[in-house]
């Protein structure tokens, strides 16, 4: 994430076959880290070496972040130290990570001066790692570059199978360039030649030439005399008998193995150790480093901490951790070690107590502190999982409140329903002008008398849906079913001037839609009558426990009896219906004046089709869509979720109240429905991007 981003992380996460939570006291196959690595490299277009170089790099500032810091510049002064005691190190944190297979190191100093790194490691195809790390540690820790290459990649038969063994060549330069030999010579002349300048000058001035060259000689002679030398005694001053006491866990093997000396605390722990003829060998194996149990391997590993493991029945497991000591004139190995426990629980299962341990091991204090330790990684753990736990909660919540607000807009206009959320009062409001359809099934009321209820469920249950899924298309929104009656309105909620082209378009829809649907009795399709009217309507939630958004207005009431005195199989106009379509191309044919019942006389109009779009364009079946209204093209339509209803409030006393507070941002309605079951619908078949929603008879 921090080299390539949250984005490319997401879809890293997202691919299958690849986790995208882990937790950091739990413990993954190495399955996943290739997998990982593999679709990652695939992802960004680079080699494995290189995203696992990168991966060592980040690894290392990582470790720093985390509280390592200190830890890691105390290894060594320099690389090859800092690379020698870091078997030590996973050594020290195997103690509260117990299932940490950490990989082995050796540096080897060749004849001509060169340094070769040995990577040892059972888990296969991750040393591009190691580059990534040494660089990072050389630029950071020692002010100096390295640059890596592979001599020798092998594998190698040890204790445990084939240890895979891969043999660096490690180059080391400072920042200007030169390698860490010439940058300690040089500064040790420098230093020599200062302290030469400074012991040159006198108070009177400078010396002679002669007194110079004496000068440098001494300063020279008295340099090489500082120099440390260690001193060995002729005779070494301690008793068999205290050396026993006060190592009580040391054990001394010769080239055979063979046992010559053992610590007190051992005899009593591994009595078998005192038999004749006896060998390391039999009693213990090797855990770490990975290698053959023989003297060869051990000297090959003489500067990695050594961790043996007693063969003693399985519930009480004695691990003894220390390091070897070759003595070259014996002939000889000196095992000086100490019990490897994690907490004073492990203490008690081995059978040991504290006074076993000598006063000067530092693992009684290990123990102590480490039993708080985990104490506190138990803690960290059960946090991390609740807070995993949480995430998914929130995650599944998230989930259902999408699918609880889905259902709560197909109910209501988002507008309307946010203000509900938010415990707002919503208020009637006035729409100038809109267009509202009104349709039923003929003879509906023999269907129902004769048919089973199911069937007219079914029956409705499919025309419905397919109506559903028009009004999607022509952005419309539906107000109500009561049992074959379905109603609608184009410009409610949102004003649009469009609303009779969309009302009638879906019309004509919808009439093609209602020939797919058969008729339960007949067998043959069914015929619906329509009708529409353009007027002012007022609209407003009512109810408490079921709100409902309904229109009000004798727009409804009109645009009901142009159904009501329609023609089956026909779309009936209003005279204002027509007066808003008769130049936009539609073909209407003029019925005449009719009497309308509560209306009088009225000239009104059949809607036939509409030459200007075709019959898939009206069914929304054309791949890709395309912009049927002017508010839908390029730089005309504002966002739907910026849209807001223009429509006048009215108080209670008529008057409109002084620019109210804006509502939440509306969006057209829109809702579809995938049919239950199956119906004759391969003229009308759904965009690929409809969801099923909830089917309500009313």
């Amino acid at each position: 994430m921090e080299k390539f981003g949250q984005e490319t992380w997401d879809k890293l996460s997202s691919l299958p076959g690849v986790q995208d939570t882990f937790m950091t006291y739990t413990v993954y196959d190495d399955i996943l880290t290739i997998r990982l690595v593999q679709e990652a490299c695939s992802l960004l277009g680079v080699p494995a070496e290189v995203l696992l170089k990168l991966f060592g790099e980040h690894f290392f500032t990582f470790c720093k972040q985390a509280g390592y810091d200190t830890m890691l510049r105390t290894l060594g002064g320099n690389l090859v130290e800092f690379i020698g005691n870091l078997d030590a190190l996973h050594s020290y944190l195997a103690l509260s990570y117990q299932e940490m297979n950490a990989p082995s190191f050796r540096v080897e100093m060749t004849d001509d001066g060169k340094m070769l790194l040995h990577y040892y490691s059972d888990r296969k195809g991750l040393y591009h790692i190691v580059p990534g790390i040494m660089e990072a540690v050389a630029r950071d820790f020692f002010d100096s570059q390295v640059s890596m290459v592979v001599l020798n990649q092998s594998e190698e038969d040890e204790r445990t199978g084939k240890k895979e063994h891969v043999v660096f060549l490690v180059n080391q330069t400072n920042q200007a360039g030169k390698t860490s030999e010439e940058q300690d010579s040089t500064c040790t002349e420098e230093a020599f030649f200062k302290k030469l300048r400074d012991r040159c000058v006198s108070p009177a001035g400078k010396k002679s030439g002669w007194d110079l060259i004496r000068a440098g000689v001494l300063s020279k002679k008295g340099s090489h005399q500082r120099t440390f030398i260690p001193c060995y005694p002729d005779k070494l001053w301690m008793e068999e008998k205290a050396f026993c006491d006060a190592f009580p866990f040391h054990i001394v093997f010769d080239e055979n193995l063979k046992v010559r000396q053992t610590g007190v605390n051992i005899q009593k722990f591994v009595p078998g150790l005192q038999a004749v003829e006896a060998t390391l060998d039999q009693h213990f194996t090797i855990v770490h480093p990975q290698v053959t149990f023989n003297i060869e391997s051990i000297r090959k590993f003489i500067n990695s901490q050594f961790v043996l493991k007693a063969y003693k029945d399985k519930h009480t497991v004695l691990k003894l951790r220390g390091q070897m000591l070759w003595m070259d004139s014996l002939g000889c190995m000196l095992y000086l070690c100490s019990p490897k426990l994690r907490s004073l629980e492990e203490l008690r299962d081995v059978g040991l107590h504290l006074s076993d341990l000598a006063q000067h091991d530092v693992t009684r204090d290990l123990v102590l502190l480490n039993q708080q330790r985990l104490a506190e990684m138990e803690l960290t753990n059960q946090l991390e999982r609740k807070k995993e736990e949480l995430r998914i909660l929130s995650r599944h919540l998230e989930d259902e409140k999408q699918k609880t607000e889905t259902l709560l807009y197909a109910m209501l206009p988002r507008h309307i329903a946010n203000q509900l959320k938010d415990g707002k009062s919503v208020e009637a409001g006035e729409f100038e002008v809109c267009t509202v359809l009104f349709s039923d099934v003929v003879t509906f009321t023999n269907i129902c008398a004769i048919c089973e209820p199911i069937h007219i469920v079914h029956m409705l249950n499919s025309m419905y849906s397919k109506f559903d899924r028009l009004t999607n298309v022509h952005d419309i929104y539906k107000v109500e079913t009561i049992g074959d009656a379905y109603m609608v309105v184009g410009g409610v909620p949102v004003p649009t001037e469009t609303h009779a082209h969309r009302v009638a378009n879906f019309a004509l829809a919808m009439r093609i839609a209602a020939r797919e649907v058969t008729n339960p009795v007949t067998g043959k399709p069914i015929q619906i009558r329509v009708g529409i009217h353009t007027g002012p309507v007022l609209a407003g939630v009512v109810g408490e426990k079921m709100p409902r958004y309904c229109l009000f207005g004798d727009t409804v009431n009109t645009a009901s009896r142009m159904e009501s005195h329609g023609v089956p199989d026909r779309i009936h106009l209003s005279a204002s219906a027509y007066s808003e379509l008769k130049d936009a191309g539609f073909d209407i044919q003029e019925r005449g004046q009719i009497e309308v019942k509560g209306k009088g006389q009225m000239i009104t109009y059949f809607l036939l089709g509409n030459p200007m779009l075709s019959e898939d364009s009206i069914m929304g079946r054309e791949a890709g869509g395309i912009c049927l209204y002017r508010e839908e093209l390029p730089g005309l339509r504002q966002k739907e979720s910026d849209k807001e209803p223009d429509v006048r409030m009215e108080t209670e006393d008529g008057t409109a109240p002084p620019d109210p507070a804006r509502s939440a941002p509306a969006t057209p309605f829109a809702w579809d429905i995938t049919p239950p079951y199956q119906t004759n619908d391969s003229s009308c078949s759904a965009p690929a991007d409809n969801n099923s929603r909830l089917c309500v008879l009313l």
